[in-house]
């Protein structure tokens, strides 16, 4: 049996190893002093006080905004308003501070995952202490089925030692004296003694939690939230200011003016777009769960939808984390049961080996009637890299079994000249390769050979096939040898380059290579960084916890059904049942969401512009404001909020990435906005000139002509092409119903504004809906040369 070796490089540690360690281990006062010179064998506890992390909701440039609009309210005597815009800005820090993950989850996960006590020998004498004391040079036990409580290198004695879910090695190693091991590896098998070279932060483990607790992506959502904020702001200050120079230059007095500037700061802020975003998030992820994704990280479900790169990971990603056999190769005179009964009781039962499960699965699928039995069994020496079993056949003749690494089996049993050249074939082919020999004692034959891996789960290729399909490049990124690597490749088809072992090359680009073979856990983080330093928004599929850091730093980090918890917390999505169908869930939900966002954030920009120049030009108009502090309050609540139904709304996802374009989103929403003003000026001017309304009734006429309106805006281009592409949800027509009759309401019954007539409502309410049509014709060549898709 061969034994996998560990790379030099995945061996390295920050700490250097320390001296031979005096016979007895070391002294205890020595340990102290250790201890306090290299800190706990522990990750640092960087969690943050859920105080701050409330106060956090209302340091951003919205809450800014309605603080600000807040304090004017109350200079003013506005005890009411204030009241109400405080409610506003509490919803949405609430709703914020709701969804959103356990932001130290992760690292809760690192620690637990840590040995909770060891084997250590001080003073000449063995004792259990905790971990969190052990210091580099002390003496440890590395006994069946513990957890390795830091960095340490093996001095005697042999163990199976399991890194997988540190370095993605699939195969445990056969570790002797001169091994280096890890923190958290598992012991499958055996007993060792072991010198520990690095501990705390200082492990490979402890380097792990530290690149999870330094990893972080911001979202394009909170991307998209700043740009647009900073845009309205820029827009809507430029405007107040020349608001505020007009009425200065009308002499309006001082009491008039602080509320028309106030109104128009309340009409520039998209008071809902932070909660829209959370809420839209949160209904996606609710849809995701009935398919079998939770999303741990909201902002994960709309970057699934912008995800132009995916970094799926080999072991327990591609492929099912399981050794099997693959190949059976009989030799002359013996078939397929005769040799993987043989392999089978040169197996040792029960002791978690993989390679000896794989072998027995195997063969008792195979029903062989006449099975010798077994009499003396040696398990596996890794200085002989074979093991052995004696059985006697129904005849009474008694049979030695031997299983293990070709070169000495091949050795122990007679000539085979043909044996090699399969061998070479198989282990081409990336398989790991045993012999099987049996006969008389002193007299055996080759009777074959086995081939084992870790194949890839049946819907691999499949999901290869349907992210190509949907614009989203899929890249192998493993630890596991080039050759390995690239078998299991181009079984799922992935067609491509191997990136050569070693570090990650700069500049690299998805399109460099199609798997990046050999890969340290730091490596793959830095793949991701460097990924999304090219501009592109990476998802990581993983399901170790070297894959933590790396599943942490990218936008959309994946964890699979079989992950550690490490890589379940550090993920933003978590996928609960077997296979890989849920990325592709992900992805069409992702986009679902984004089209719904978009269509807020560009119904938002509409609103806010129409409104902020509406106030400028109904001043310039009729001389006096169109909208008090209380109707610009009331427009908030009834139009920003209730259009929050848009988050359920039925719409087409694209069949790319999404991306956000706020420049363009902005320059439509312009466009767009434009028209709005032209047709709300027009209303406007009517009811000045043509109906001679006093002011009271016009800034009613205002607020009615922007709730109808704005309605009539927003069914106009929740499509992006004509308007009725897609019936609206049933959330979305109960929202507009309920702001139209509000408006009605308000506006026929006198409260809280001048009243006007049912009629003029009425009219109001019709030539909205013919601008409707209109605006559906006019907004499509917009859109197309702008790429609002």
């Amino acid at each position: 049996m061969s034994v996998p070796t560990i790379k030099t490089a995945s061996a390295s540690v920050s700490a250097s190893p320390p001296e031979t360690p005096p016979a007895g281990g070391l002294s205890s006062a020595e340990a102290r002093r250790r201890l306090a010179q290299s800190g706990p064998n522990a990750t640092p506890d960087a969690s943050i006080h859920p105080l701050r992390r409330a106060l956090v909701k209302f340091w951003a440039p919205v809450p800014w905004m309605l603080e600000a609009a807040i304090v004017l309210e109350c200079a003013l005597g506005k005890f009411v308003e204030a009241a109400v815009i405080a409610g506003l800005l509490v919803f949405n820090a609430a709703l914020g501070l709701f969804q959103e993950s356990r932001a130290q989850a992760t690292l809760k996960a690192l620690k637990s995952r840590l040995a909770l006590n060891a084997s250590v020998q001080r003073d000449g004498v063995w004792s259990s202490v905790p971990a969190a004391d052990l210091v580099p040079g002390d003496v440890i036990k590395l006994s069946l089925g513990a957890v390795v409580a830091a960095d340490a290198k093996l001095t005697s004695g042999n163990a199976l030692l399991d890194h997988s879910m540190l370095t993605g090695e699939s195969v445990p190693i056969e570790a002797s004296a001169g091994v280096q091991t890890y923190a958290g590896a598992l012991v499958r098998r055996g007993e060792a003694v072991a010198v520990v070279t690095a501990t705390g932060v200082h492990t490979r483990f402890g380097r792990t939690a530290e690149l999870v607790r330094t990893a972080h992506a911001s979202s394009s959502q909170q991307k998209a939230v700043l740009l647009v904020v900073r845009n309205l702001a820029i827009f809507s200050g430029v405007v107040i200011a020349m608001l505020f120079a007009w009425a200065l230059y009308l002499h309006m007095p001082t009491v008039d003016i602080v509320p028309l500037v106030l109104t128009a700061v309340l009409a520039s802020i998209p008071v809902a777009l932070p909660a829209t975003f959370t809420l839209s998030a949160a209904l996606g992820a609710r849809a995701l769960a009935g398919r079998g994704v939770l999303s741990t990280r909201l902002a994960a479900v709309d970057e699934a939808g912008t995800m132009d790169v995916l970094c799926a990971d080999k072991t327990g990603t591609l492929t099912r984390n399981a050794l099997t056999v693959t190949t059976v190769r009989p030799m002359p005179g013996f078939d397929n049961q005769h040799v993987l009964t043989l392999a089978a009781l040169a197996s040792a039962e029960g002791t978690g080996d993989p390679v000896d499960m794989a072998i027995r699965a195997a063969a008792a699928g195979q029903g062989t009637p006449d099975v010798p039995k077994l009499t003396r069994f040696t398990a596996f020496d890794p200085d002989k890299k074979t093991s052995e079993a004696s059985a006697t056949d129904s005849a009474g003749n008694v049979q030695r079994i031997v299983k293990g690494a070709f070169a000495v089996v091949a050795g122990l049993a007679e000539p085979s000249p043909t044996a090699a050249t399969p061998v070479n074939e198989l282990e081409a082919q990336g398989f790991r390769v045993l012999a099987v020999a049996a006969g008389a004692p002193a007299a055996l034959k080759l009777v074959g050979l086995i081939a084992l891996s870790d194949p890839p789960r049946e819907d691999s290729a499949a999901l290869v096939t349907e992210l190509h399909r949907l614009g989203v490049r899929a890249v192998m990124v493993t630890g596991d040898a080039p050759a390995t690597a690239a078998i299991v490749a181009r079984a799922v088809g992935l067609d491509g380059a191997v990136s050569p072992p070693g570090p990650i090359p700069e500049g690299v680009r998805p399109e460099s290579f199609a798997v990046f073979a050999g890969v340290l856990p730091e490596d793959k983080y830095k793949l991701v960084k460097a990924f999304q330093q090219g501009g592109h928004v990476v998802g990581m599929c993983g399901d170790g916890a070297n894959d933590a850091p790396a599943l942490r730093q990218a936008q959309m980090g994946i964890a699979v059904s079989t992950a550690t918890d490490v890589a379940k917390s550090a993920a933003g999505m978590v996928l609960i049942e077997p296979g890989l169908a849920g990325i592709v869930a992900a992805v069409k939900e992702g986009r679902v969401t984004f089209q719904r966002i978009q269509t807020y954030t560009l119904n938002s920009i509409i609103k806010k512009i129409t409104t902020v120049l509406l106030l400028v030009f109904g001043l310039v108009m009729t001389g006096h404001a169109v909208l008090t502090p209380l109707l610009m309050v009331i427009l908030m609540i009834t139009g920003d909020f209730l259009a929050m139904s848009l988050t359920t709304d039925n719409v087409n996802p694209s069949t790319a990435p999404n991306t956000w374009r706020i420049g363009n989103l902005t320059l439509a929403g312009t466009a767009v906005g434009i028209a709005l003003l032209a047709f709300c000026i027009a209303v406007l001017a009517m009811g000045k000139f043509e109906m001679a309304l006093d002011a009271g009734a016009l800034q009613t006429l205002t607020f009615v002509v922007l709730v109808f309106s704005g309605q009539a805006t927003l069914y106009a281009i929740r499509q992006r092409r004509r308007m009725w592409g897609a019936r609206p949800s049933l959330w979305l027509i109960a929202s507009s119903v309920i702001d139209v009759v509000t408006a009605v309401v308000l506006a026929v019954g006198g409260f809280a504004m001048t009243p006007l007539s049912a009629m003029l409502v009425a009219g109001v309410f019709i030539a909205a809906v013919i601008y409707s049509l209109v605006l559906d014709a006019l907004k499509i060549p917009i859109f197309s040369r702008l790429k609002i898709v």
